[in-house]
């Protein structure tokens, strides 16, 4: 009997090919280099050049200062993204599997994607005080609708017929949870995480700047008032690389790992 055929993903890596490689690479050095061109063009502090965003990135990593501010965002956005991701899963799949559930709490999710962010964090440092508390749980607020709805619509597709299956051998509801509604989810699950993460450190660093004494958000308000555009972009940069990193090293391996079954 023949081997199941693997993904281009699973061949390749989740970098891929070579030749994608190389296309990324050259890519991005492109950028560096219009980058690059703009700022000897315009001879400006306005606009550094890349080598003096990176100049400056080291010295701040050199200080401590950097690494001190990256780890503390970190942990909040951990914080927030394991809160909305439990919630938002547990939700959309309540919803997903119940139609009177849904139309009960369809309207609680519109209001919640519509609500604008900056709405959420003000209230919630109002009611809950200027806390990293209350910086969690604004910015899981903002997550926990977008994640209910993804994990909804794959709810909405599990197959009947496994789970017939899983009543005729009489699993038990953690078992049928965990061996035929999670691995059918696990692509709605993913989207959600992918697409959470991207959202989250964003809303993160203004949940810093408006009202905590540390963090990537706060430095960024120190060096915008001394227009020091240098460490603006030194400390995005490092902090998008750690993401990105993030996304590369953790979410689309442990991707390919749960979809594995589907080949």
């Amino acid at each position: 009997m023949p081997a199941p055929a693997r993904s281009a993903r699973q061949e390749t890596g989740f970098l891929g090919n070579a030749s994608d490689l190389t296309l990324r690479l050259i890519s991005l050095g492109f950028f560096v280099v219009v980058w690059a061109a703009a700022a000897l063009v315009a001879q400006s502090s306005m606009l550094p050049a890349p080598w003096t965003v990176v100049q400056s990135m080291v010295q701040h990593i050199v200080a401590g200062d950097l690494p001190y501010h990256v780890g503390i965002t970190l942990a909040r956005v951990a914080a927030a993204f394991v809160i909305a991701m439990g919630i938002g899963t547990a939700v959309g799949l309540v919803m997903g599997r119940s139609r009177r559930a849904d139309m009960l709490f369809d309207g609680w999710l519109v209001l919640g994607l519509n609500v604008p962010a900056l709405v959420v964090i003000i209230l919630c440092y109002i009611w809950m005080g200027l806390t990293d508390v209350a910086a969690v749980v604004a910015v899981a607020l903002n997550k926990i609708p977008l994640v209910a709805v993804n994990v909804r619509e794959g709810a909405r597709t599990l197959d009947r017929d496994l789970s017939e299956v899983a009543q005729i051998y009489r699993f038990s509801r953690t078992k049928t949870l965990t061996t035929v509604t999670l691995p059918q989810l696990y692509p709605y699950i993913m989207a959600a995480a992918r697409n959470g993460l991207a959202l989250i450190w964003k809303i993160v660093l203004v949940v810093e700047l408006l009202g905590r004494s540390n963090g990537v958000g706060f430095q960024l308000s120190i060096y915008f008032q001394y227009f020091d555009i240098s460490s603006i972009l030194a400390y995005t940069l490092a902090f998008i690389a750690v993401v990105l990193l993030i996304e590369l090293a953790v979410l689309r391996p442990l991707e390919v790992r749960l979809t594995r079954w589907r080949l």
